[in-house]
């Protein structure tokens, strides 16, 4: 017999995490290093380190990962899977980049409309996927995939060509007029993106708990089709969702523009996988938003962490990507076999 389900749902992760630990020490040992001593290495090179700067850099990853699985989870939990998010970061980001030179000069209404404007871009990028959907038939796994592309490529085109800053030695727009950029936390190396995810973690909690919307979005998530009988248009409320959903990678490519980098680089949004570890991380956590932030922040530790690994441990950091791997073929095995479950 099969664990209940909400006992599952904490279960899975745990062995997941379990296995993979035994796996990444079996490797470790194959490699002729001592685990310990790397599995210490991985820990102090994400939480430690000269004045918490290891932490501080694994938080501000987590922000980064957590916002791109608060929209992905966002989606998902309404019964959509917009894996589109790298793409919508990337719109938000250059979109913020864009603006932002042209309300240069205007400090206070600036910042709102610089944010607001990458908001509206990665949401209205996302629509189009949610319209192709509703519109046209085709699945939003495939047109929130496809046009993750053009939008990396468009982005890379404008910051390699007409919006290239000619005074700098790669592919990357002007400097954020410095008006417009968002201070670190006081005291610390910790962007403000940080703080503002976890307001909208909260916020997307209270809306699945409180809200009318959000009850029928959960609604829809979970029975589409008695959330038709029940008079709810799944339709137009897939068009709100995926919309909200693209809107958070907007905002989320347009805070590391404004707060960490100053300028959109191309790839700066693609390559650190945001997006994809955002996506491995509501696996691992559910849509709910404890688990989901607590996945987020277990995947920017395992990330930073490795580096401190292989400096410390002579462990090569790509053992990080094994374990996660390793992670998220464990996790989604459940849905399919249950690890031994039921079989009819």
């Amino acid at each position: 017999m099969s664990p209940p389900v909400s006992i599952w749902r904490w279960l899975a992760p745990m062995f997941a995490v379990t296995v993979t630990l035994i796996v990444a020490s079996l490797l470790i040992i194959a490699l002729g290093k001592n685990p310990l001593v790397a599995f210490a290495a991985l820990v102090d090179g994400a939480l430690a380190g000269p004045g918490l700067g290891n932490l501080q850099a694994t938080i501000n990853r987590s922000a980064m990962i957590v916002g791109a699985a608060l929209a992905a989870g966002l989606a998902l939990r309404s019964g959509f899977l917009n894996i589109g998010i790298e793409g919508q970061m990337v719109v938000g980001g250059v979109t913020a980049a864009i603006t932002a030179q042209w309300l240069a000069g205007v400090p206070v209404l600036g910042l709102p409309a610089v944010l607001l404007c990458a908001a509206l871009a990665g949401g209205l990028w996302a629509l189009c996927a949610g319209l192709m959907q509703l519109r046209l038939g085709i699945p939003l796994l495939i047109s929130s995939l496809i046009l993750n592309y053009p939008a990396i490529y468009l982005a890379s085109w404008l910051v390699g060509h007409p919006f290239r800053d000619v005074t700098s030695g790669m592919a990357a727009s002007p400097r954020v007029p410095a008006e417009l950029r968002l201070s670190p936390v006081a005291g610390t190396e910790i962007y403000l993106s940080a703080p503002i995810v976890l307001v909208l973690a909260v916020v997307m909690a209270l809306f699945f708990r409180r809200m009318t919307l959000g009850y029928a979005a959960r609604m829809a998530g979970m029975s589409p089709r008695f959330a038709r009988a029940s008079g709810i248009s799944v339709d137009r409320l897939g068009a709100y969702v995926v919309f909200a959903s693209g809107a958070i990678a907007g905002l989320l490519g347009a805070l590391a523009v404004l707060g960490e980098h100053h300028r959109y680089i191309d790839g700066m949004l693609v390559r650190p996988l945001y997006a994809w570890t955002g996506l491995m991380a509501v696996l691992l956590g559910g849509t709910g938003i404890p688990g989901l932030v607590a996945a987020g922040g277990f995947f920017a530790a395992l990330s930073t962490g490795a580096m401190g690994m292989e400096r410390a441990a002579d462990v090569p950091r790509e053992i990080s990507r094994v374990l996660l791997a390793c992670i998220i073929l464990l996790v989604a095995a459940r849905g399919s076999a249950r690890l031994g479950g039921d079989k009819g």
